[in-house]
C-alpha cells in the first residue's frame, strides 16, 4: 500500500500535474494539502475519472485538505482540531480507508516571529498531539501524512543559516514535533533515509530549485501498528520538476499488507 502526502499549492492550478501524477503512480491513498479552494469549487470530476474518490476540507482562497482512495471511497471520521472554538481553518481531515487510519495535516507556516501566528502554530501542534495520542489509544495502523511546517533537524535543510530566522525552524517549532514523536509515532522518511539531506519542497524563488536548496517539512508519522508493516518510504521529486508544478513534492510510504 502507497500513502502520499502532497501539498499541491492550489488544486485548481496544479489540476494536470495531480491527475498526472494520480494516473502515473497510482498509489492508494492520496492526502493532499492547500487546495485553497472551497468544497463547492473542487474539481470532484476529474479527480473521479483518474479513478480516485475523496474526503474534502475545503476553504476558499487557503488552506484545505482531502483525502483520496484508489477505487474506494474514505469514511470520514473528523474534520478539524478541538481546542479553539473560533478556528475556521481548513487543515485537518481523518478519515478510515479499510483497516487504516489516515490524516491529512497542513501545520501552520507561523511567519513572522515573534508573533500572533507563530503563536498560533504552537497552539496548533498541541491540539495535534493531543488528537494523535488519542488515535494511538485505538492500537491500530495510523498514518498522520502532511505538511507540518517544520524542519525537524539541521540535516533536513539546505542551509541552517540561511533557515535559522524561519519559524519552520525554531526550537519551539522542533520541540512540538519532538514531543509528538515521543508519544510513539515513527517518522517514516527518516527511518528510510536516517542521515537526512533529502528534500520535500523547493521554493520558487532564487532559483531554489535548479540549485536543489529544498528542505524537508512534509512528514508521515506512523502508529506502532502501522510502522510493523512498514516497508519503503521516499520522496517522488521528480514531479517537482514539471511544468507549473507545486513548490512540493509527493511523498510517501509503502506499508506492507
Amino acid at each position: 500500500m502507497k500513502i502520499v502526502s502532497y501539498n499541491v499549492n492550489g488544486i485548481k492550478a496544479r489540476l494536470p500535474r495531480l491527475v498526472e501524477y494520480l494516473t502515473e503512480q497510482q498509489p492508494d491513498i492520496v492526502c493532499l494539502q492547500e487546495l485553497k479552494s472551497a468544497e463547492d469549487g473542487l474539481p470532484l470530476k476529474d479527480i473521479e475519472a483518474a479513478g480516485y474518490h475523496g474526503v474534502w476540507h475545503g476553504q476558499k482562497g487557503f488552506n484545505g485538505v482531502a483525502i483520496l482512495a484508489r477505487g474506494t471511497m474514505p469514511v470520514e471520521r473528523q474534520r478539524g482540531l478541538g481546542g479553539e472554538r473560533e478556528d475556521e481553518h481548513s487543515r485537518y481531515i481523518e478519515a478510515a480507508v479499510g483497516d487504516m487510519i489516515v490524516a491529512s495535516i497542513y501545520l501552520p507556516n507561523g511567519n513572522p516571529i515573534p508573533g500572533p501566528k507563530f503563536d498560533y502554530k504552537l497552539r496548533w501542534i498541541d491540539r495535534l498531539r493531543a488528537r494523535a495520542r488519542d488515535l494511538l489509544a485505538e492500537e491500530r495502523p495510523v498514518v498522520l501524512a502532511g505538511d507540518y511546517n517544520v524542519i525537524p533537524n539541521d540535516d533536513d535543510t539546505f542551509s541552517v543559516a540561511a533557515m535559522a530566522g524561519d519559524a519552520l525552524m525554531q526550537p519551539e517549532s522542533r520541540a512540538g514535533y519532538r514531543a509528538l514523536l515521543a508519544q510513539g509515532w515513527t517518522d517514516a522518511l527518516r527511518t528510510r533515509f536516517p542521515a537526512g539531506g533529502i528534500w520535500t519542497f523547493w521554493d520558487y524563488q532564487a532559483g531554489a530549485w535548479q540549485r536543489d536548496a529544498g528542505f524537508r517539512i512534509d512528514h508521515l508519522l506512523l502508529s506502532p501498528q502501522a510502522a510493523d508493516r512498514f516497508a519503503d518510504a521516499g520522496v517522488d521529486k521528480l514531479y517537482r520538476g514539471r511544468d507549473k508544478a507545486s513548490d512540493h513534492a509527493p511523498t510517501w510510504v509503502t506499508l506492507r499488507a
